[in-house]
């Protein structure tokens, strides 16, 4: 899988060196022109983990952008108001993840969107306790993580 990649990152640097273009979106033309030849080329190879993994990352990374967009402009809306609509609260959210890698990832991506931090990690690794600023109800904040980001990300680790 990781030759997969270091093939299509120099497919991407050798378009560019032959457009002579040195600008990030004729660099992503040059990932997605790479990532299309590798696919063809290797069809009926058995392992075929990159090509499903490339898709799931750019889904997740544009979920994670939608999520934090919506986060940021929420914030930023209550602060610029005179009407204050916090709500905090502390939830102990259920882990699916096991391994130290999905915990950190999935925590890190939790307390990069606006109005969640990550408090603590229960001792038994079954557990996250987080700090949300608007809690309106903590299942439907507890089934968005799990059917958003935590789903999602272990998807894309598994």
């Amino acid at each position: 899988m990781i030759k997969h990649f270091l093939m299509n990152l120099l497919l991407s640097f050798i378009w560019v060196a032959l457009t002579g273009s040195m600008y990030y979106s004729n660099f992503v033309f040059g990932f997605i022109l790479g990532f299309c030849i590798l696919w063809i080329m290797n069809r009926n190879e058995t392992d075929q983990r990159y090509f499903s993994r490339v898709p799931k990352t750019i889904g997740f990374l544009l979920f994670f952008l939608y999520e934090m967009i919506v986060a940021n402009i929420q914030v930023a809306y209550d602060v610029i108001t005179p009407k204050y609509f916090f709500k905090p609260g502390i939830v102990r959210y259920p882990l699916d993840a096991t391994s130290d890698l999905e915990i950190n990832l999935l925590s890190t991506v939790i307390s990069l969107t606006p109005g969640t931090l990550i408090l603590d990690i229960s001792e038994d690794k079954k557990s996250l306790y987080i700090h949300v600023m608007y809690m309106k109800d903590r299942a439907q904040f507890i089934a968005q993580i799990k059917n958003g980001f935590e789903k999602k990300l272990l998807e894309l680790l598994r």
